[in-house]
């Protein structure tokens, strides 16, 4: 007997990388084993040198496929058995290594849009639907689009072994978010990359398409985003943390703000719950802040802040690597003194 891998891995692709796929046939009870693939056509080799090396890293049961099959999310690597430079999961690695002990978990709220053709699933040939105001969090086949394909990828998720923690209908027709975590650096960020293979795999039974454009539709409609809730220990059992981290991020604007995902500026705009992509604020309860404090987090003292500037199509390898060494090295200073 046999099983199936699907190995999954993050191409090359420019200024926003897709997730690639392809299966291996092992027999029962191998273990999974390095494979390579043609880098030429992923954006991530020449052809004279074309062979790059896929590093199993994360592996969860196939619910599509079902019985022992598997998916297997990979780290890319050159033939020296080194890290491709378009690998960030191996940049992110030594960094959540490091600030270990302060216990950094995210909370990553995946935003995307359905398309049907060249439209937003929802959106009527030739024109535009009502303006947004009653879809998000919606209920009725007038306001919400695509609840079948949520529904099943909620579930393949869920069977998968992810991290998944909710699911809802987002403010424009045919957009929805899913939520993951709370985890590790590491863990959320794995997680969430097969839950939008999972995603893409889903919504291709149904014929649509699913997208993480910050800006999908242009003008008085909502972007998509990628809000990332973060805390260390010290942060949840304390305020003064939470304050320091803020000010913290505050420092270093522009370097993580053009590292949350291509076409920021699009979305970022100071309207549609955003604030202005070049500026900094944080505040309670605000989401026209960047970094939004929540109220009950100020009434118990304790908690965590979210960062509202990612993008949807952020690579949460690098989020995550960007808060947790800008947070925990300010926090570790304040410790010390």
């Amino acid at each position: 007997m046999s099983y199936k891998a699907e190995y999954i891995w993050i191409d090359g692709t420019e200024p926003t990388a897709k997730l690639r796929s392809k299966t291996k046939i092992l027999p029962d009870g191998a273990a999974l084993p390095i494979w390579g693939f043609d880098g030429s056509s992923t954006n991530q080799a020449a052809g004279s040198a074309s062979d790059c090396v896929l590093k199993p890293v994360f592996s969860c049961p196939d619910p599509i496929r079902g019985g022992d099959d598997v998916l297997v999310l990979c780290e890319v690597l050159l033939t020296d058995m080194t890290p491709h430079p378009s690998n960030r999961r191996a940049q992110l690695a030594p960094v959540a290594e490091r600030f270990a002990e302060q216990e950094p978990i995210f909370g990553i709220e995946q935003e995307y849009t359905f398309f049907a053709g060249s439209r937003p699933l929802g959106f009527p040939e030739g024109g535009f639907p009502a303006p947004q105001g009653g879809y998000y969090c919606g209920v009725g086949a007038d306001e919400i689009f695509g609840r079948d394909i949520v529904e099943k990828h909620l579930d393949n998720c869920l069977k998968a072994g992810l991290g998944l923690s909710g699911i809802n209908a987002e403010v424009m027709p045919g957009q929805w978010e899913f939520q993951v975590g709370p985890l590790s650096p590491l863990e959320v960020s794995d997680h969430l990359w097969v839950a939008r293979w999972l995603l893409y795999r889903t919504a291709e039974e149904f014929g649509v398409s699913a997208t993480l454009d910050p800006k999908p539709v242009k003008g008085d409609w909502n972007g998509a985003g990628a809000h990332t809730n973060f805390s260390t220990k010290a942060m949840r059992e304390s305020y003064e943390p939470i304050i320091t981290a803020c000010e913290s991020l505050g420092e270093k604007v522009l370097e993580h703000v053009k590292n949350y995902g291509f076409g920021v500026e699009s979305r970022l705009t100071g309207l549609h719950e955003t604030a202005p992509w070049d500026q900094y604020s944080y505040g309670v309860s605000d989401r026209g802040a960047s970094v939004r404090i929540p109220w009950q987090v100020e009434v118990d003292k304790k908690g965590y802040i979210e960062d509202r500037r990612p993008n949807a199509n952020c690579d949460p390898y690098v989020v995550t690597r960007l808060i947790v060494d800008t947070c925990c090295t300010a926090l570790e200073k304040a410790e010390q003194g």
